[in-house]
């Protein structure tokens, strides 16, 4: 039996180009489950083109802005960066007997691309991680539909082991908690401030579990930590509409102003460092922080390349095919 294991991350822009940018923003904000409004009425259709008229012309040179901060001149963009490592770790751990490979769901390589490789290789067993810790619809539900697609009416499918969450395996918590007790230990703070990426309330109201996993995963990790000061907050607000609360900007304007001036930030729901985690976190979030009185600002890194979360991929594998 040939056994593969296919990564599945976000995407990002090719480059630095605002083309590039644009190119990568509307193939994520063209899908249903991102952006779950009405299709006439945010894709080009009668006249009504949300997306083409109001957010394609203007939001991709501001983005590209943003991913300058961010972008390394020798590895690009830090999210495709640290997904190769995460794939050529567990490949080397795996060894010849599996073959890994990655994937982005908006950019490339694409799922459809990296699966008919599978295809070509005569892969019969595959493993496929979407690199999201917490369930939501709006990405590992994405990805399924994906997977879907390109399997629909194939005369020969693998045996297909999908990972659809993984936030409460006992060596995923553990390794956020430790990584989390080194930097809590290395100076003196007055809380933690668990932040995840935000989807719209209207998706959980609809069933998506994100927010329950949310919870669960700080409490889980919580219970590893012991007793130490704690909240939790969702980030990245898109566009109108209420977002699961509280954000953490408004958290981090007046945390200052209740004395609270030391905060350890933790971003569980990413698994590579990104725009989310190095802008948005390290530049946007620090500056509201620090304007309004706080004094330190540190974000604990995303597990990246951390050896511990090789071994979470590796166990991911390993027991999917039990």
């Amino acid at each position: 039996m040939k056994k593969g294991v296919l990564l599945i991350n976000l995407g990002t822009p090719k480059s630095l180009n605002v083309n590039d940018v644009r190119s990568y923003l509307k193939r994520f904000l063209s899908d249903s489950r991102v952006i779950d409004m009405p299709r006439w009425q945010w894709l080009p259709i009668l006249n009504l083109p949300i997306l083409n008229l109001m957010i394609l012309p203007n939001r991709p040179k501001h983005s590209a802005e943003m991913y300058q901060m961010i972008w390394s001149n020798e590895s690009g963009s830090p999210l495709l960066h640290y997904t190769q490592l995460q794939a050529s770790q567990l490949q080397a751990r795996l060894g010849a007997s599996y073959q890994v490979r990655y994937a982005m769901s908006y950019s490339d390589p694409d799922i459809a691309t990296q699966l008919t490789a599978f295809e070509t290789d005569k892969i019969d067993d595959l493993t496929i991680i979407p690199l999201y810790p917490q369930y939501s619809t709006t990405t590992v539900g994405s990805v399924m539909d994906d997977i879907n697609r390109f399997y629909f009416r194939r005369i020969k499918i693998p045996t297909l082991h999908l990972i659809s969450d993984f936030c409460t395996h006992p060596t995923y918590i553990k390794v956020m908690a430790e990584k989390i007790k080194r930097y809590w230990d290395t100076g003196q703070y007055d809380q933690i401030v668990f932040t995840y990426h935000g989807i719209p309330k209207r998706y959980t109201q609809k069933g998506d579990p994100y927010a329950t996993r949310c919870y669960l995963t700080t409490d889980l990790i919580m219970d590893q930590l012991g007793n130490l000061p704690h909240l939790l907050s969702f980030q990245s607000k898109f566009g109108p509409g209420e977002w699961l609360t509280p954000s953490t900007a408004d958290i981090m304007v007046k945390l200052p102003h209740q004395g609270i001036k030391n905060v350890l930030v933790v971003a569980p729901s990413f698994v590579a460092d990104c725009l989310e985690t190095s802008y948005e976190l390290g530049i946007e979030n620090y500056q509201h922080f620090i304007e309004n009185g706080g004094h330190r600002f540190v974000t604990v890194p995303s597990l990246n390349a951390d050896v511990g979360f090789t071994n979470v991929l590796l166990q991911l594998v390993k027991n999917s095919s039990i």
